[in-house]
């Protein structure tokens, strides 16, 4: 699966299987915080809009991809929104995962992920944005991770070549 804020090449990515989410061409909004996805709605959150049928699907990938530009430290807004709106596959009970307090999961199976992104401006953002993503890690159930950093133009060349190396079984 493959998750980007930049519009790329779709029929590559759909040739190859690869289920491909331009999410400038999805409707997300943003998470209103009402925890009714844990209360009202356990595991659907209460929005209905194309983002509970994206994060569904993650949960139920082994591989992911993700592209995202980096906006002093963080995701930018649409990859950003879709995380935040993934909450669902989240149960609300704590548990303790490698030292730490987490979450459970809900039917959310192990993935290796890659965040290709693009646009850090500085090693102090590039480091930020590390850190950001070893402790998303550990919610997400990422069993590894790679951040390859990128400029706007070389993520799509990128993305493309890591498909090739986890799909060319």
């Amino acid at each position: 699966m493959l998750i980007t804020d930049l519009t790329m090449n779709e029929k590559y990515f759909t040739e190859k299987n690869i289920e491909y989410v331009d999410l400038n061409l999805k409707n997300i909004g943003n998470c209103k915080g009402c925890f009714g996805c844990w209360t009202k709605t356990p595991g659907k959150c209460v929005i209905r809009d194309d983002a509970t049928r994206i994060y569904t699907n993650i949960a139920k990938t082994d591989v992911l991809i993700y592209v995202s530009k980096v906006v002093f430290g963080c995701y930018d807004t649409p990859v950003k929104n879709l995380m935040e709106r993934s909450l669902p596959v989240q149960k609300a009970f704590i548990r303790m995962h490698e030292g730490e307090t987490h979450h459970f999961q809900r039917d959310v199976i192990p993935k290796k992920a890659f965040i290709i992104a693009y646009g850090a401006e500085s090693d102090i953002e590039k480091e930020t944005f590390k850190k950001l993503v070893e402790r998303n890690s550990k919610n997400m159930s990422f069993i590894s991770y790679d951040i390859i950093f990128t400029t706007e133009k070389g993520a799509e060349n990128i993305a493309k070549k890591v498909v090739e190396q986890q799909w060319k079984k």
